[in-house]
Parts: structure tokens; C-alpha cells; sequence
């Protein structure tokens, strides 16, 4: 009973009439990570007077102090010290009194967001002016931020600690591209070394230590160098990572790795980019790791990967600021390594077929995973006659609901895009019972039942002296192509940090088809590799018997 008489003291006590202002609920964490839900907050978006707005659950709620103003957004939080703990800065109010340095809204102080099943209502001046319910409106889960973009509730899974960055475009920018394992190790000795002021350096993984020297050597020149890596990569961080890192930072420069901390996990799944900003000029993003396989020494083999060099002031004060960001997070702590096994380069050979190219004009559009990951969908539904597909893997959503990025290009090839998949044939990825044979034979059947302009193949490594196809790219019309560390499952775009880029440039869309087209052309349907004995002997057989035959009729 104490309940209602506040709230109906809420949504009297102000003075009614006047035009309804634009502030609303844009943003809310009903079930954060901390014990007892206690950082729970509400973000209001808006300009003008609070005086006359209420937020309430339907039980209790809050008001604002008299006089209070809204220029932009506030937090609210239940607890102010408890979000602070989670979010490293203050909230504008609390609804609970927990530090005298936090201004408290009007409270009964007992309103608790239901973590699975709950409404949130605002009001001015006693009128109903936006209601959000879950789960009708947003899904429930632990650590997820719903965010409202216009109208709408965003849809995707966002978490706690996670940036919200826009989509962004840069043009002329001056690309240089290249490729893995022809080139990749070149490219990235020349960025390094001309690095002159910064080098901020965000990888899932990083072991080489021909580029745990370069970046040593740029320290002792007076470069400031500051690295981020994953924290708990799957399988963890082995011994050969642990020396790279450990020759680094010895060197004095600070490495750091993105972990889950005891009471919050990391704001994702896997820290899985591999991109570097330098003297905030030029960016190097790529799909490979920081490892052999993935920049080879020049004539050996490694991954195929692809990977560009930005020349632009403001496309790298966007990636500087997405690392800037990345490092702020209370997952981000210390990494020392430890001193060890280097690792080895592999003695295979590879013939250099594809050197470094540069190109001016383009228009670049950065694609990071969660935050703008929807722009591939968007790049493949841009398609009117050609979609290529280079990935490691392909897994679908369901057993009964295709991969997005796919289907997208699957609807392509039904309104007459040629669309070609190209997919990794090394063992663990066609050894088990559903991985990349099986979603090529997927493929291929829906292109057989519906005569669409579409086929898969795995790749043929042997011929092409590629270790793996590790790549996650997309060329579109000869025009637009997807360079970028996201891989097509579920988990990729959705909850890991990852980076890419779109660049339209026919110069730069033409380079990656000439690799693309050299790693399709000795593909094979199938990735067995051995060779056929028995198929061998039988057209031996063959052609024998057929000679046997001219001569036979020649004597006669």
C-alpha cells in the first residue's frame, strides 16, 4: 500500500499540462554480473527540465530533484558505488543512498529490475510516455545492455563493457594491399619500420618473434608501443606466446591481455581483432594472427590471408579510439609472459606469386563485431552480379537455420548473383561429421534442387602450397571487398571483438579477385588431397588397351 501511495505522489506532486518533452529510456541493464544485481542502472536520453518525469515499474520508482535538467543523458543507478566498481566512473544519480558524492533521485528505494520478466514506464507529468516489457519487448540475459536506436530496441546481443560505436565512412583513403603467406611479413616489417611516434597494437593471438622484434626495435627508436592481446584464446596462451610477449614487454613495453576478472567476465567472448594503428596515420588490419602461419617468412608457407594498409588521418583516429577503448575496460590487466620456446617458422617453401599493391581513392567503412557487424549482410544483399566467398569455416545457426551472412548470399544467387564459397580443407576442418565438406555439399545441393548460379568448393592446399585457408573475406561485384578477422558462426559477429573493413575500390576489389581466383582454380569438390593409386592403374589400363587396339589395326 506504501508502494502505490508514492508512486501516485509521483506522478501528482508535479505540475501537469505543457508539451511532452523527447526524454526517454534509451538504455537499461536489468541483470549486470555483480552479487545481487546491486549495479543495475537506466540511462536517459534527452534536453529540458526533469522535474515532471517518473520512472517506474509498476511497484516503485523515481523522480527527479526539483530543478534537475537533462542535456544530453544521465545514468540513474540503483547502487552508485556498485556501478562505479563495474564501470570505473560515477552514475549522475542513485536511487539508493551509497555515497554522498552521488546525487539521489527521489526514491522509495526499493525498485528492483526483475532480471527475466519485468516493465520499465516513464512519465511526464503523470502521463504515460514510453513503456518497455521483457521479454516482449527485449530477450533477458545476464549481462546484456538494451539499447534503443531510434524506435526500436536493438535487437542484438550487446554486453556490459562493450562499445557501441556507429558506422562510419572515410574516403580517399590510400590502400595498400596484401596477402598472406606471399607478403604479409614484408608489409608488416615496412609499417612497423616507419612507424615514428605510436604504434597501438590490438591481436588475438601473437607469437612471431620476427614481429616481437620489430616492435622492440621501434621502442628503442622512441616509439611508444602499447599491445593488447586475447587473455584465454582457445587452448590458452601457449609457451611460444608467452616468450613473444615476454621479449616485448621486457623491452619496456607495456603488454596487456583482455581476461575475465573473478566477479566480471570480459565485455566478450574473444578479443579475436587483429588490427594496429600507427602514429594515428595508418592502419593495418588483417585476418591472420601475429604468428608464423599467418605472416610467413618470405618463400614459406603460411595461411592464405588477406590484409590492407589504411593511409588515412581519420580512419585511424577511429581505430585508435576503438583500442582506446578496448584498454579502458576492468578485464584489461597486466601480461608479462615468461621467457621459453621461441617459435619456429615452418621450412615448407611457397612460391611468391602476389606482391604488395597501393591504391589511392578509396572509400573505407570500418566493420566492427558486435557493434556494426550487420554491414556485411548489408555489403552481400548490395550484390547485382558477383558474390566471392573465402572463409576458414562455415557453421550454421541451427540444424535447421542457415548461417545470416550465407543465406544472405544463397537469396543473392536466387535473384541471379553468381556467388562462389570457397572454404578451408586442412584436417580439422573436414575431419568431423558436420564442418566444411558437409556444408559444401550443402551448398551445392540447394544450387542443384533450385539451378542457382552458385557452387562451393573446399580448397585444393597441395597445389597452391597453402597451409590453410584461414581467411574470412568477401568480394562483391568486382567492386567491394571484406577484409576483416570475422568468422561465419554465431559467435563471431555477435559476441566477440572483431575488425574489419568494406573497401570500395575496383583497384583493390581486382587484387584479392586475382588471389581469390588463383586459390579457386586447383579447388576440388572434395578436400581428400591423396592420391588415387587405383584410379591411376585403371586409366594406365585404359590407354594401354587402346594402343594395343591401333597397333592391332594398323597391321591388319
Amino acid at each position: 500500500m506504501r508502494c502505490i501511495l508514492f508512486l501516485l505522489i509521483l506522478m501528482i506532486c508535479v505540475v501537469p499540462g505543457g508539451a511532452i518533452s523527447q526524454v526517454r529510456i534509451t538504455e537499461f541493464c536489468p541483470d549486470p554480473y555483480l552479487h545481487d544485481d546491486a549495479d543495475e542502472y537506466i540511462v536517459l536520453s534527452g534536453n529540458g527540465p526533469l522535474d515532471g518525469i517518473t520512472v517506474s515499474d509498476g511497484k516503485s520508482g523515481f523522480r527527479f530533484p526539483p530543478g534537475s535538467t537533462l542535456m544530453g543523458e544521465c545514468t540513474v543507478a540503483r547502487n552508485g558505488t556498485a556501478f562505479i566498481q563495474s564501470h570505473g566512473q560515477p552514475p549522475d544519480y542513485e536511487w539508493q543512498d551509497t555515497s554522498p558524492s552521488i546525487p539521489d533521485v527521489i526514491s522509495t528505494k526499493t525498485l528492483r529490475m526483475a532480471n527475466t520478466n519485468d516493465v520499465l514506464m516513464l512519465y511526464e507529468n503523470g502521463q504515460l510516455v514510453q513503456q518497455v516489457a521483457w521479454p516482449a519487448d527485449v530477450r533477458p540475459r545476464e549481462g546484456q545492455v538494451h539499447f534503443l536506436e531510434g524506435d526500436v530496441w536493438d535487437p542484438r546481443p550487446l554486453m556490459l563493457g562493450q562499445s557501441h560505436f556507429s558506422p562510419a565512412e572515410f574516403h580517399d583513403v590510400t590502400v595498400t594491399a596484401f596477402v598472406s603467406p606471399d607478403c604479409s611479413d614484408e608489409v608488416f616489417g615496412m609499417a612497423i619500420g616507419n612507424a615514428s611516434k605510436e604504434i597501438l597494437l590490438n591481436v588475438y593471438e601473437f607469437s612471431n618473434p620476427s614481429m616481437a622484434d620489430a616492435l622492440t626495435g621501434a621502442r628503442a627508436r622512441g616509439v611508444g608501443v602499447q599491445v593488447l592481446v586475447e587473455g584465454g584464446p582457445v587452448g590458452g596462451i601457449g609457451q611460444e606466446e608467452k616468450t613473444a610477449l615476454w621479449q616485448v614487454n621486457r623491452s619496456g613495453i607495456p603488454v596487456y591481455a583482455m581476461v575475465s576478472t573473478k566477479t566480471i567476465p570480459a565485455p566478450y567472448r574473444y578479443n579475436h581483432a587483429k588490427y594496429v594503428v600507427i602514429d594515428r596515420q595508418n592502419v593495418l588490419i588483417a585476418s591472420e594472427n601475429f604468428k608464423y602461419s599467418g605472416f610467413a617468412a618470405e618463400g614459406t608457407t603460411g595461411n592464405r590471408g588477406w590484409g590492407v594498409i589504411l593511409g588515412d588521418p581519420a580512419t585511424a583516429a577511429y581505430f585508435a579510439s576503438v583500442f582506446q577503448t578496448d584498454m579502458s575496460g576492468p578485464s584489461v590487466v597486466p601480461y608479462p609472459g615468461e621467457p621459453g620456446k621461441n617459435e619456429t617458422p615452418s621450412t615448407e617453401q611457397h612460391t611468391v606469386e602476389f606482391t604488395p599493391r597501393t591504391f589511392e581513392g578509396a572509400t573505407v567503412r570500418p566493420v566492427l563485431a558486435p557493434d556494426t557487424s550487420t554491414q556485411i549482410t548489408d555489403l552481400i544483399n548490395s550484390a547485382e552480379q558477383t558474390i566471392d566467398i573465402e572463409e576458414a569455416y562455415i557453421t550454421n545457426e541451427t540444424r535447421f537455420t542457415l548461417n545470416p551472412y550465407l543465406s544472405a548470399a544463397i537469396n543473392a544467387s536466387r535473384r541471379g548473383v553468381h556467388v562462389r564459397v570457397l572454404l578451408d580443407s586442412y584436417w580439422f576442418n573436414v575431419d568431423g561429421k558436420n564442418d566444411n565438406d558437409e556444408m559444401v555439399a550443402l551448398i551445392n545441393h540447394i544450387a542443384a534442387a533450385e539451378h542457382l548460379p552458385l557452387e562451393a568448393r573446399c580448397a585444393e592446399l597441395r597445389t597452391n602450397q597453402i597451409e590453410k585457408i584461414h581467411n574470412k573475406g568477401v568480394i562483391v561485384d568486382g567492386k567491394r571487398v571484406l577484409v576483416s578477422s570475422i568468422n561465419w558462426n554465431s559467435n563471431s559477429p555477435n559476441f566477440n571483438r572483431e575488425a574489419g573493413v568494406i573497401i570500395d575500390h575496383p583497384g583493390v576489389a581486382g587484387y584479392f579477385s586475382a588471389v581469390f581466383e588463383d586459390d579457386w582454380n586447383p579447388s576440388v569438390t572434395s578436400p581428400v588431397t591423396e592420391t588415387d593409386y587405383l584410379k591411376i592403374a585403371v586409366a594406365l589400363l585404359v590407354v594401354a588397351a587402346l594402343l594395343v587396339y591401333w597397333y592391332y589395326r594398323r597391321r591388319r
